[in-house]
């Protein structure tokens, strides 16, 4: 049970409160295998890829673009906000909380 140092981000801790949480015998599993700090790390860098192009994905796809953002800097960071809260949902429900 000789844990390494932990080094996963934002979605890594969220993957791990879920399986503290949900799938206790999973978590126990992984700890004593000494796989947790694996498998964290791998959904993290995982759901942050996934997130990166869909972002890149929905925007391109609601022509939210670099000459809107010179245009109307505003409407465009209110636009990426809504497009990346969708993408991190979605990317919650398939990588993290599954």
């Amino acid at each position: 049970m000789n844990e390494e140092e932990p080094t996963y981000g934002k979605y890594g801790m969220l993957r791990k409160q879920f399986l503290k949480v949900h799938r206790p015998a999973r978590y126990q599993y992984l700890l004593m295998t000494g796989e947790l700090t694996a498998h964290l790390n791998r959904v993290d860098q995982e759901a942050r890829e996934q997130v990166k192009i869909m972002l890149k994905q929905m925007a391109e796809k609601q022509g939210v673009t670099e000459q809107m953002k010179m245009q109307d800097q505003m409407k465009w960071v209110g636009l990426m906000n809504s497009i990346k809260a969708c993408a991190e949902e979605i990317v919650l429900k398939e990588r993290v909380y599954m």
